[in-house]
């Protein structure tokens, strides 16, 4: 979870001698999304969908990181973010044309007849 948010009036000057971008740490989100998360809609929705109303226990979660990293330094705090940062994985996964068409046909086999084969790649 990121809980920076960057702070946008460091950077008025355009020169090169410049310091990075300070950032400053935010709960702000954190609290909204607790926030919304006992809101009735929120939890109707989740009753709805899945049978149960939200505990929000992640969302509490993600306040108390986040209002724990405000206790520390500022350098510990980046570090830390930092780390954060290069332990998540890709947005995207990379396949191979033949992996695609493997996880594609898993995926949306249902869609065809029982009496339609397997369509092969143009390879």
């Amino acid at each position: 979870m990121d809980c920076k948010e960057g702070d946008d009036s460091s950077s008025a000057g355009s020169g090169s001698s410049q310091k990075p971008q300070t950032s400053r740490l935010s709960c702000t989100k954190y609290f909204d999304a607790l926030w919304f998360c006992y809101s009735p809609f929120h939890q109707m929705e989740q009753y709805y969908r899945y049978g149960h109303f939200d505990s929000c226990s992640g969302k509490w979660s993600s306040l108390f990181d986040c209002l724990s990293l405000k206790t520390k330094r500022p350098d510990e705090v980046e570090k830390i973010l930092q780390a954060r940062e290069k332990s998540k994985s890709h947005i995207w996964t990379y396949r191979t044309v033949e992996e695609a068409s493997e996880n594609w046909w898993r995926m949306y086999h249902h869609l065809f007849d029982k009496s339609d084969t397997k369509p092969k790649p143009d390879a």
